[in-house]
């Protein structure tokens, strides 16, 4: 039977218009003899004529056709030749078996829908599976356009004038009929979420079509060094994840200078190994007796026997690290700033300069539903109370899992103490910082799923206005939720760790049981710098492995499943199906989970860079990684990701600006409380020998080792006696500033305390105001693209302003504008990276 194909009625409407625009007659209106190529027999109109459907001049028509078996009942099959198999972007996949239950009269209700609003589904069987093509009909794409464009000028009797021709792209297409499945609802008001959940079907995807250039060019791993073919992404993957690939690889290319001048940094403190004068007195110091660490050391150590961690402390702690962490916050203020400039050209490029998401996403809404309401901006103080008190309940839960790993590296110390083996019991406070990272990893990795779900429910308790909006409110909540995940064990090192021990022979206990852990011998720099190798070491490695390793295997079992049942379809449209379908689901945090990755990388690169100044270094190996793995699982490994339109990178600016001032605070924190540059410098210009000596080849960091030890009396011990080789011993030291016998905080520890908090103060101000100036130095646009977008408005002002006076015949209307008002993006675009 034929029928002509039901339209939505927006869609009609919208082929109404385009018929009045190319002077036809209107659907099903007599004409004198039928055009050209609209002669198919067909059912006739009472005036003898065929009814047509227009379709890009030609007909095209629906044949609902009795398939043979039991399985779908009706089957659509299109007239029009020259829209062939290549059309089909979009699969919907259903399990055999429910073709035979009540399932299957949900499914059809759903592709009714589908059809009603102007899809065309073709339906394919294999074995297990049964695939449902979807494809829009012109008309849908049409209506986007005739939503979408605004007139070039005022046209005469104030008919709308031909907009510009939108190229109805494959991105297009899929994000078309992505946005309506995802949005479609039965009449009982079941979305496709939901019969998903049911099994009514198993999954929805986009097909990889014309990727083999991709294949060849960029998803491989000799490519590593090559530029990527940001436009081939664009028009592969949509603007959102060529947007993502833009900005890694301009991260990856700010990350050359800070990752030399860190390795410079870090390599300048070996000339230091050997001539610091306060490695030289720590590992001459065989007299001095430190006094016992904690519960599982019941022995004085030589202050001599820390030589060796002493002098590779000072790689990394020097007074090169305040210069390197000055840079820093320059660098991160340098490199958003760039990035917005190289943003501002991409995204003119591209032509979508004032392009609105907001206006896209109200016109696929319309769409998909003509009676759709639109949702006003809303505000609930309720709600966001009851969030926020939720998300400070999260915060408090991860400080409370950074107290947990306290717990264990306390536990864990008394555990190694008591150990049989020599090893672990001689090295106990090396096995407890290494496992504690250890397990620091494996916690980081078992509360992001967690952290997920609650950020999710948090945004769906809240109640989003649009998809784009929910993404941004869940990107906030879960990078926050995620960066005390990450960072909290690193704070409390770096700032708490051995500074509320109290002092020998009044040790603060956990529970009155357990002694605190104390910083190593070396000092807490030591255990940060530590901390965070093993953290980056193992993010970089083992999560690059993982996050290729497993697609990788899974796509391998999952071809290998599908291989042993000894079927190969012989349509080659089903085999090609039935590839895609065998790749690896991707889901809405795909792209997500990518830039989050990214921005934790970004922030161990910057937060806690002065005690670890080889992480731009780390970062840099990593991200060149990075790049090709993404990239191949993208293409490779996984089902298509649905391409999504975008002008820039969204909340994730805001991430990257935040972590900028959180850099700013945490360095100059660091290096006032953590490192030992603020006791050297009051040393230097306060007690130092050569202030009283005046002899400039005396150095003047001579006698800072004995100056920075309180002394202890072994006679004040509770148990002085239980200490092994305590006969002979009548006083040890420990580092603090504390005198005896009441072993209060002596003067030089509040004179410190002074100059710490000034220094913070200080360097605060200094490296934000640094900031500031930068951000003010180097504009986000660039003049040029100011200048083109400039243009452009002039030149549309100019084509409105003729338009009008030939409207009102003619008078003063001079001769028209040379220029067209729309200019292609490769007319408009010449922007350079040395424009300002």
């Amino acid at each position: 039977m034929l029928a002509p194909p039901r339209l939505h009625p927006g869609a009609a409407a919208a082929g109404r218009w385009r018929r009045r625009r190319e002077g036809r007659a209107p659907r099903g209106s007599q004409v004198g003899a039928p055009a050209a190529g609209s002669h198919s027999p067909g059912r006739q109109t009472p005036a003898g004529t065929p009814a047509t459907a227009s379709m890009q001049g030609k007909e095209s028509l629906r044949i609902l056709v009795e398939p043979e078996g039991d399985s779908f009942p009706l089957m659509e099959i299109s007239t029009c030749e020259t829209e062939a198999s290549e059309q089909w972007d979009y699969v919907l996949v259903a399990q055999r078996h429910t073709q035979r239950d009540p399932r299957q009269a949900r499914q059809q209700q759903f592709l009714e829908e589908l059809r009603r609003k102007g899809f065309h589904i073709k339906v394919i069987r294999d074995q297990k599976q049964v695939f449902f093509g979807i494809r829009a009909d012109n008309s849908v794409f049409g209506l986007y356009r005739t939503l979408l464009l605004e007139p070039e000028g005022p046209a005469p009797h104030a008919e709308l004038a031909a907009p510009t021709t939108i190229p109805v792209t494959t991105s297009l297409r899929i994000r078309i009929v992505n946005f309506v499945v995802m949005n479609n609802k039965t009449s009982a008001g079941e979305t496709f979420e939901d019969l998903m959940k049911d099994g009514v079907f198993e999954a929805r995807f986009p097909l990889h079509k014309g990727e083999g250039h991709l294949k060849k060019t960029w998803a491989r791993w000799r490519h590593m060094f090559r530029e990527q073919p940001v436009d081939e992404i664009r028009n592969y993957f949509g603007e959102k994840v060529a947007l993502y690939f833009v900005w890694l690889g301009w991260y990856t290319y700010m990350l050359v200078p800070a990752a030399l001048t860190g390795l410079l940094v870090f390599l300048s403190g070996f000339s230091l190994f050997e001539t610091s004068q306060i490695s030289k007195e720590i590992c001459e110091a065989h007299d001095i007796l430190m006094c016992p660490l904690g519960d599982h050391s019941r022995r004085y150590q030589r202050l001599s026997e820390t030589c060796t961690f002493a002098k590779l402390t000072h790689l990394f702690d020097n007074d090169g690290t305040v210069v390197f962490a000055i840079f820093m916050a320059l660098w991160a203020t340098v490199f958003l700033e760039i990035w917005k400039r190289q943003r501002a050209r991409v995204v003119l490029h591209w032509d979508l300069y004032v392009w609105d998401e907001e206006q896209e996403e109200m016109a696929l809404q319309l769409i998909n539903c003509p009676d759709y309401k639109l949702r006003p901006y809303q505000h609930s103080y309720l709600r966001s109370t009851v969030i926020l008190v939720l998300t400070l309940l999260m915060i408090c839960l991860m400080i409370g899992m950074a107290h947990v790993l306290v717990v264990y590296r306390v536990l864990a110390s008394a555990l190694f103490s008591s150990s049989a083996v020599p090893f672990l019991e001689e090295r106990v406070t090396t096995a407890v910082v290494v496992t504690g990272a250890l397990v620091h990893y494996v916690t980081i990795v078992i509360m992001t799923k967690i952290n997920r779900r609650v950020a999710l429910k948090l945004c769906d308790f809240e109640m989003p206005r649009t998809f784009s909006e929910r993404e941004s409110r869940f990107t906030i909540r879960f990078f926050t939720l995620q960066f005390f995940t990450h960072f909290s064990s690193l704070i409390y090192i770096a700032f708490i760790l051995g500074r509320i021990n109290g002092h020998p022979g009044k040790s603060t206990r956990l529970a009155g049981l357990w002694k605190l852990e104390e910083c190593h011998a070396s000092g807490c720099m030591m255990d940060l710098f530590v901390q965070m190798a093993i953290i980056m070491g193992l993010k970089q490695t083992l999560s690059n492995c993982v996050e290729y390793l497993v697609p990788w295997v899974t796509h391998k079992c999952r071809s290998l499943r599908a291989s042993e049942s000894g079927h190969l379809p012989r349509d080659p449209e089903l085999r090609d199906w039935r590839r895609n379908y065998l790749l690896n689901p991707v889901n809405t945090f795909s792209l997500f989970d990518e830039f989050m990755e990214m921005m934790i990388q970004y922030g161990f690169t910057t937060i806690f860079v002065a005690a670890f100044p080889l992480a731009p270094l780390l970062a840099l190996f990593s991200n060149l990684v990075e790049i090709r793995l993404d990239a191949i699982k993208m293409v490779w490994l996984q089902r298509r990701l649905v391409p999504r339109k975008a002008k820039d990178i969204g909340t994730w600016l805001q991430v990257l600006e935040t972590i900028g001032v959180l850099a700013v605070i945490a360095n100059g924190m660091v290096i006032a409380f953590t490192s030992e540059f603020i006791p050297r410098v009051v040393y230097k210009y306060r007690y130092s020998p050569c202030l009283k000596e005046g002899n400039s080849t005396v150095d003047c960091l001579k006698g800072y080792v004995n100056h920075s030890l309180s002394v202890f009396h072994t006679k004040d011990f509770q148990d002085p006696d239980g200490i092994e080789g305590s006969e002979n011993v009548t006083l040890c030291r420990y580092r603090d500033y504390r005198n005896p016998p009441d072993y209060n905080f002596s003067e030089k520890f509040w004179f410190l305390l002074a100059i710490r908090l000034a220094f913070v103060i200080l360097f605060e101000h200094v490296a934000l105001c640094i900031k500031l100036i930068a951000a003010w130095f180097v504009p986000d646009i660039p003049q040029s693209v100011k200048n083109k977008v400039l243009e452009v408005k002039y030149q549309r002002l100019r084509e409105k302003m003729w338009h009008g006076r030939q409207r009102l015949g003619g008078v003063g209307a001079g001769s028209r504008p040379p220029m067209p008002a729309h200019p292609t993006p490769a007319s408009i675009f010449s922007a350079r990276s040395t424009d300002v």
